[in-house]
């Protein structure tokens, strides 16, 4: 058995993955392939690792690496975890430059047109690699940690619709924290769904599993004075309020994607949130060995094995988000969406769950908004087209201004010309 992880050189995302790899037995012995472009990040990451097997007696073989076809070759999976560039200041840009133009997005990670921006730097590198593997590896498992998820997922299955992948996000994993709180029980005595498109998605049904009665009521009921006054639930609130669903992520993700949102989203939460996120992020970069040795790993990466797991073992169980194709599990949005919804593995690979009996039209029609920009994105990084990245600007609902938006993409493109000049 070979796992490839391609951008490994992250000590947050590389021993985050290896962490959770020297823990499953049903891996034990396997060949793990580290990558990355940089070399002596890799060299770091590849050192911890070597010295943790040797401490620890396991028995794996560790191989790290800047050429990826070679690493790719005999891969069984490959996981994909890439930023480029220098990823917060980029970041920063794509944030503020718009502002910058008198165009309210909330954030600029992934949607809006700091999320395009984003989109239209890591789509090329992404599809290389799956380029690649479709050359060396085609039967692998290809299970994309990256961000913009859904954008990046869009424009691969575009360009290789023979692909096996499957997208992965731990957002989900608020439900797991909140509602035994919510409701005073263990989770493993609710059955949930939750649906729509990453960090776009919300809770759609709850049952609990001693009788199948509905838990919805109750959530909802306990849910509205839990979270009131709490950090980044501004716009959450309101999505409760006119919709009666619960957003599964905050308002710094999910105020990405709605028109809107900029009236009534958290933006000191918002802020608070960023700064947290990029000093724990910039922390996972030290201390490498102890954060391996300690187990405590990055929550990002807590389903990648289990999903290995369960399709070598055949286990049936089910995961609660999975990126995939829509096969009819959201039928208000077309087939060839990527949608978040919960999952099946077994031998077989992942099948998504149907949630269109418990899909309210309001929500599914905030969802069916953001399929045109979805589209147009991934069509302009796959054709290297700056007339399309700017209709796609055009046609993203969070942009307000018209007159603005070909002066915005000129400066960021010269901005950040040597990850967008590829545009023409």
């Amino acid at each position: 058995m070979k796992i490839v992880l391609i951008g490994a050189g992250s000590a947050m995302f590389g021993l985050g993955a290896l962490g959770d790899i020297f823990k499953s037995k049903v891996l034990e012995g396997c060949e793990v392939a580290l990558v990355d472009i940089n070399h002596v990040a890799l060299g770091e990451v590849e050192k911890v690792a070597k010295a943790y097997i040797s401490d620890n007696g396991l028995q794996y073989t560790i191989s790290a690496t800047t050429e990826r076809k070679e690493a790719l070759k005999g891969a069984d999976f490959v996981l994909i975890s890439i930023e480029i560039g220098d990823r917060y200041e980029l970041w920063e840009m794509d944030w503020h430059l718009p502002q910058q133009f008198g165009i309210k997005q909330v954030y600029g990670e992934n949607g809006g047109p700091g999320g395009i921006f984003h989109s239209l730097r890591i789509i090329p590198p992404i599809l290389d690699i799956c380029s690649d593997v479709m050359d060396i590896c085609p039967d692998a498992l290809v299970m994309n940690l990256s961000n913009p998820m859904t954008n990046i997922m869009t424009a691969v299955v575009r360009k290789y619709p023979d692909i096996n992948i499957v997208g992965l996000c731990h957002e989900v994993s608020s439900l797991v924290i909140h509602l035994p709180k919510i409701l005073g029980i263990p989770f493993e005595e609710l059955h949930i769904r939750a649906g729509g498109l990453n960090h776009f998605s919300c809770l759609l049904d709850a049952t609990y599993r001693k009788d199948g009665s509905n838990a919805m009521p109750e959530i909802l009921e306990k849910g509205i004075p839990y979270f009131e006054g709490t950090l980044e639930r501004g716009l959450f609130m309101y999505i409760i309020k006119y919709f009666g669903k619960i957003p599964i992520t905050t308002d710094s993700h999910f105020s990405e994607y709605i028109h809107w949102a900029q009236e009534v989203a958290d933006h000191v939460g918002v802020m608070d949130f960023y700064t947290n996120y990029k000093k724990e992020c910039l922390g996972h970069q030290v201390d490498m060995y102890n954060r391996v040795k300690s187990g405590t790993l990055p929550e990002e990466y807590w389903r990648v094995v289990p999903i290995i797991e369960g399709i070598l073992t055949n286990d049936g169980h089910e995961e609660l988000a999975v990126n995939i194709l829509n096969k009819g599990y959201i039928s208000a949005l077309p087939e060839d969406t990527i949608v978040e919804v919960p999952g099946t593995v077994d031998g077989k690979g992942i099948q998504g769950t149907d949630v269109n009996d418990v899909m309210p039209l309001g929500f599914s029609s905030l969802l069916c908004n953001r399929i045109g920009v979805l589209r147009v994105c991934a069509e302009a990084a796959i054709q290297k087209s700056r007339e399309l990245a700017l209709q796609a600007l055009l046609v993203d609902t969070t942009n307000n201004s018209i007159l603005q938006t070909e002066r915005l993409l000129d400066e960021v493109i010269s901005q950040q010309k040597e990850y967008l000049g590829y545009l023409k």
